[in-house]
């Protein structure tokens, strides 16, 4: 099978989105983004991302080398492990990276931290021309030499012989090509925020999370994530992100400084006027959280407190609904596009990561005539869709689960189940080994 050139046509510039192009870029495939936001720095409220060992191979896999470096040279302090804790910071569980059975020889295989916002910056860097911003998908269609027509909301067009959807949970592409693959309400919601990492708000916090992130399981069926971002080189010290940090004069939490990132889930019966949160702005979000953890340590409440409201945000929290395989075209999906997860075990970017990783090394594989074109989507469809809804399945399980706390005697029991954990390390370490890794 001889080689054969093809252009390929992206919707959506996020994480996986860019990853994808960098790894067709790298391969010399022409490709081209196309992506409603108005400019790289539209997105300012990134948070706090936890790559595991898959997600970093997947970068590792579709970077220019010199970009995997700024991409490990822009996250945070290396996390030594996971905890749960009490409302009242008492701990329940500590897995540190001895007890998943991780050797960390291979800075590759590392679990690691970064700022969303950052990340963005890092995969856009060298794609300038190939990025396309204030582009938003209207639809496309299929023309008779079996190429595809994209138009956009402005009046304008693309033609591409490849289009990949990778827009998000509300995926424009996904309810044209498989309109029905849904998404359901999962009865929770979150709110999610950002404060400052100043010496005071340090001194909040309990040693155990400068070692790694906390889950905080509490009465009532309320649950709330904190992660320390600590950057081991400041972004804006980097020549090739920094001019784009240097366009937006408000970028203070927006990932070039040092920052708690949180987020509280509960079911969204458990929140006061339900009706008004979508209209609600950061302040209002912000006290919402603080009344409800009112009865929690005084220091969670404080970081709460101390939160910058402008980082603030509401989600309504959904998850794809599984779907069998569908029949092979030259346009898929990757990402939330496809299998949109709740973010309750904080693996949603990296199955994006993961479907970047793949997706690309097939085209590439189809690109040097190994295989056709339809044969490497296939292919890669066929494997997405088993581990990305195992995924999406896993992450909505998790969420169900840590709602079942909300009461009394499943959250004693877990609780003593986490503690006897902790008080027994073989058991621990049988328990959670390759744990995080997938």
């Amino acid at each position: 099978m001889s080689s054969q050139p093809f252009h390929v046509i992206i919707i959506g510039a996020g994480i996986g989105g860019l990853c994808l192009a960098q790894h067709l870029k790298k391969a010399n495939i022409s490709v081209e983004v196309y992506e409603r936001d108005q400019s790289r720095t539209s997105r300012l409220q990134g948070y706090r991302i936890h790559i595991n060992p898959a997600g970093s191979r997947a970068l590792y896999e579709s970077l220019p080398p010199r970009l995997y470096e700024i991409f490990l040279a822009t996250c945070g302090l290396s996390g030594k492990g996971f905890n749960f804790m009490t409302e009242q910071l008492q701990e329940l569980l500590y897995i540190g990276v001895a007890d998943m059975g991780i050797v960390e020889t291979n800075p590759v295989d590392t679990h690691k931290s970064v700022s969303r916002f950052t990340l963005r910056q890092v995969l856009l860097t060298g794609l300038e021309d190939m990025v396309h911003f204030n582009k938003a998908f209207k639809r496309y269609e299929e023309t008779a030499d079996g190429r595809f027509t994209v138009f956009f909301e402005d009046g304008t067009s693309a033609s591409c012989d490849v289009l990949i959807g990778a827009d998000g949970g509300n995926s424009r592409v996904r309810k044209q090509f498989l309109p029905y693959a849904r998404r359901i309400d999962t009865g929770h919601w979150a709110i999610q925020g950002k404060t400052l990492l100043t010496d005071e708000v340090k001194q909040l916090l309990p040693r155990r999370l400068f070692d790694g992130p906390a889950t905080i399981i509490a009465p009532h069926g309320y649950g709330l994530f904190i992660a320390v971002q600590q950057f081991q080189q400041k972004p804006a010290d980097i020549e090739e992100i920094a001019a784009a940090i240097q366009l937006h004069p408000n970028l203070l939490l927006s990932d070039t400084t040092d920052f708690v990132g949180w987020g509280f889930i509960a079911r969204k019966e458990k929140f006061r006027h339900p009706e008004a949160m979508e209209r609600m702005d950061g302040t209002d979000l912000k006290q919402v959280v603080v009344e409800m953890i009112s009865d929690w340590h005084p220091h969670l409440q404080r970081l709460i407190g101390e939160a910058d409201p402008s980082t603030i945000l509401f989600t309504p929290l959904q998850s794809s609904l599984p779907i069998e395989h569908w029949q092979t075209k030259q346009v898929t999906l990757i990402g939330d596009a496809i299998h949109s997860m709740t973010p309750a075990r904080g693996i949603g970017a990296n199955t994006a990561l993961r479907d970047a990783a793949l997706l690309g090394r097939n085209l590439v594989a189809a690109h040097q005539g190994e295989q056709s074109l339809t044969q490497a989507i296939d292919d890669y469809e066929v494997k997405m869709v088993k581990y990305g809804f195992d995924a999406v399945l896993s992450s909505r399980k998790a969420l169900e689960q840590s709602a079942s706390l909300e009461k009394p005697l499943p959250l004693a029991m877990a609780k003593t189940t986490f503690r006897m954990l902790n008080a027994i390390p073989p058991l621990k370490r049988r328990v959670f080994q390759g744990f995080g890794t997938d």
